[in-house]
């Protein structure tokens, strides 16, 4: 399962792992949300409805990472590593445009790779 994160030029690729987490996002899309910064090392957005985080594996977050934050129901991409925190969720991992991460603003869409 792959997914694609775009925002104007930029476009970054994500390898979801196959959690029922992963599914549960994967099946909502295509969506098109607006891009917010959290602190200095992600930027997170909203899907429209929780994932399903039952036997998903929690998350040491690198650089490239796609988390789900269960507690605010964000999912996060990570353009710094950081310490692990409870309920933070593994959702894949950047296979393609990691560096566009952090140049991330505005209005994404994201959309399911064949």
């Amino acid at each position: 399962m792959q997914i694609r994160v775009q925002n104007n030029d930029l476009k970054i690729d994500f390898q979801l792992n196959e959690s029922p987490a992963a599914k549960t996002l994967i099946e909502q899309l295509p969506l098109t949300l607006d891009v917010d910064n959290f602190g200095d090392n992600e930027k997170i957005f909203y899907p429209d409805k929780k994932l399903n985080v039952t036997d998903t594996k929690l998350a040491d977050p690198q650089k490239g990472d796609l988390c789900y934050y269960s507690p605010w129901g964000d999912v996060v991409m990570y353009y710094k590593a950081t310490s692990p925190a409870g309920g933070l969720y593994s959702l894949g991992k950047v296979i393609n445009g990691k560096e566009n991460i952090q140049k991330l603003k505005g209005s994404l869409t994201i959309t399911k790779l064949d």
